[in-house]
Order: C-alpha cells, then sequence, then structure tokens
C-alpha cells in the first residue's frame, strides 16, 4: 500500500506521517509551506488550490490510498474546492480516498450527531467542511468521510497551546465553559485513519472520544497533567460573547467504534480525571 497523506505537515498529519514510517509503510506527504522530515517520507508541494500540482503530485506517487488531513480553515478554495479537485483526481485514477472532517459541520441544535446525520454548519469553517464531505461523499461514493472533534496531543495541540497562554498571561481570552465538544488523541486518531484506509469500508465514520467536556473543563485537565495551577485559567461563556459557532455538539462514535480495531480513548483517560 503506497500513501498519500495531503496536510502532512500539521498536527494531524504529522503523526500520521511519524505512525507510517513506524510501521514501514512507503508514504509521500504533501506541505504547502513547509516540509516535514525528510528521513520519514517523501514530500512534495502542494497546494489544493492548484489543479495542475494536484495532478502533478498523484502521477508522481501513483498512490493506492489518499489521506486528505489538510486544513484550510475557512479559505473557501483550499477547505471546500480542494477536496473537489482530489475526490475528482482520486476518482479518475481509481485510488482509494480518506477524507478528515470535522464536527463543526454541525449547529449543536441536535446536540448528539451519529454517523446518519446531516450537516447544518453555522460557521464560514464549518460550511466549507460540510460543503467537502457533500462533493467527496457524491464525486467519490467509495470515499470515507471521517468527522473528529478537538484533537488533542501530547503537549502539542492548538488546545493545549492556548491553556499554557492563557495561564501564563501571554493570551486573552477565557475557556468556554458551554462550549461542548467529544475531544480525541492525535495517536488514536492517527491510527483509526490507518485502519480505515488499509481496509475497505466505504462511508461516513465519527472518530471522537467518549467524554464529552467543556473547553473549560478540557483546560483544566490540560493544566493538571502539566503542573499548571487549574485557578489561573479564565472561564466564560461563549453564549455570553459575541462569537459565532455552535455550542454542544457530541460526536456520537459507537456504530464507527464497534467497527474498528482502534480504541479511541476518552479525554479523562488520556489526560487523567478532572
Amino acid at each position: 500500500m503506497t500513501v498519500l497523506i495531503i496536510g502532512a505537515s500539521g498536527f494531524l498529519g504529522t503523526e500520521l506521517v511519524r505512525q507510517a514510517s513506524a510501521a514501514g509503510r512507503t508514504t509521500a506527504a504533501t506541505f504547502n509551506s513547509r516540509p516535514g522530515d525528510a528521513a520519514r517520507a517523501s514530500w512534495y508541494q502542494l497546494d489544493l488550490r492548484d489543479a495542475g500540482r494536484l495532478d502533478a503530485a498523484l502521477d508522481a506517487v501513483s498512490p493506492t490510498v489518499v489521506i486528505n488531513a489538510s486544513s484550510g480553515d475557512a479559505d473557501w478554495a483550499v477547505t471546500a474546492d480542494g477536496p473537489v479537485r482530489l475526490a475528482v483526481a482520486t476518482t479518475g485514477r481509481g485510488i482509494r480516498l480518506v477524507h478528515v472532517s470535522s464536527d463543526a459541520i454541525f449547529s449543536g441544535a441536535d446536540v448528539h450527531y451519529d454517523e446518519t446525520a446531516l450537516p447544518d454548519p453555522v460557521t464560514p469553517y464549518g460550511a466549507a467542511k460540510a460543503a467537502a464531505e457533500t462533493a467527496v461523499r457524491l464525486l467519490h461514493p467509495d470515499a470515507v468521510v471521517a468527522r473528529t472533534s478537538l484533537i488533542i496531543g501530547d503537549r502539542g495541540s492548538a488546545h493545549e497551546r492556548i491553556v499554557h497562554e492563557l495561564a501564563a498571561g501571554t493570551r486573552k481570552g477565557a475557556l468556554w465553559t458551554d462550549d461542548i465538544r467529544c475531544p480525541v488523541h492525535v495517536a488514536d486518531l492517527a491510527a483509526a485513519l490507518w485502519e480505515l484506509a488499509a481496509g475497505n469500508a466505504t462511508g461516513v465514520f465519527h472518530l471522537a472520544g467518549p467524554d464529552a467536556v467543556s473547553r473549560f473543563t478540557l483546560g483544566v485537565l490540560v493544566a493538571r497533567r502539566d503542573g499548571i495551577d487549574p485557578g489561573l485559567l479564565p472561564a466564560g461563556r461563549r453564549a455570553d460573547s459575541r462569537l459565532p459557532g455552535a455550542l454542544d455538539v457530541r460526536l456520537d462514535s459507537r456504530a464507527t467504534r464497534s467497527r474498528l480495531n482502534t480504541r479511541l480513548r476518552g479525554v479523562r483517560e488520556f489526560l487523567g480525571k478532572d
């Protein structure tokens, strides 16, 4: 199995490359501005807005599987249009596609969302991710769409950096007590994606942890693990702010977990009790 990882220099992509290297997989990887560890993968510069570069990378690597772990935030040309190009290109070449999506596609109106739930985004980023996965499912019917939640690592994620910065007073803001998600460890998520890439399953999968926690509770867990006084963390309510976005979005991953060998740990397991 030859794999091309799109967005491999990001947080999730880096872990995908690490696990591939450890398993001895033949792996190629793309970056936008800076390549990763050259010893672990062959690197190709790629901007998903550039169809020519995408075709060139696919032709050079000839992968059997592509994992799209890229994130262009709310940039529609990258986050929505890019996966459309990728779906067309991989379908035409008979390449398996695993596309990583997000719980940002949901409004929170229903709180609990299983794999059959339809997108109803309320932010530009959520709308772009929803458009991307809809296009992927339409253009590449055999693709995997893997929705995930807050991705946490061993002090390497953006969420963990925010906790440190808020505690140190180098960042303004607060951790919301009413903004609830189901965090997943980056190593568990990457392992699940590799399992899906190597299999023949198709359709939508939810790759999130079983614990639903607020961003403030998540911050407390991170702080305690890292020896930081949780009392230094400012708390607030997103509902009282003017910031857009869903409040309570809980990905129900039970159906997916019953189909995978990979265990998706809860945040209270990998960070400790609150």
